[in-house]
């Protein structure tokens, strides 16, 4: 959160800061749930990409979310906290390896994005 969130948003709020802390070890650290890399990206894509209100389209959001999603478990091979870290080393900061790799998913999505945001679209082709 805070690394990412830095980079895009010019400093992470405090509140969106400690409303991430809960998500990391798979959810209160059970390993159970939602690895916290996906948890914490998914909160940064929806800080910088999320709606304000129900008038606005949060479908553009969704896929970017489904997006990283699929990247993530790509790298990870899961989603899951217990299954990703089963999958690791049983180490001193056995999940480093995850965590620097998700950040490194996200960073690329969003260059993705942006790149394809800044693409000059084609001028229409005439009726001929």
């Amino acid at each position: 959160m805070i690394a990412v969130g830095d980079h895009y948003l010019d400093g992470v709020p405090e509140v969106l800061i400690r409303a991430s802390c809960p998500f990391g070890g798979g959810v209160g650290g059970c390993y159970e749930e939602l690895c916290g890399v996906l948890s914490g990206g998914t909160l940064i894509l929806g800080a910088l990409r999320g709606r304000v209100s129900s008038q606005e389209d949060d479908d553009p959001l969704r896929a970017l979310v489904c997006e990283f999603r699929q990247r993530f478990i790509a790298l990870a091979g899961s989603s899951q906290c217990q299954a990703i870290r089963d999958s690791l080393p049983d180490v001193d900061k056995r999940c480093l390896p995850i965590i620097e790799g998700g950040t490194r998913v996200l960073v690329e999505l969003l260059e993705d994005v942006h790149e394809k945001e800044q693409a000059p679209t084609a001028p229409p082709t005439p009726d001929v």
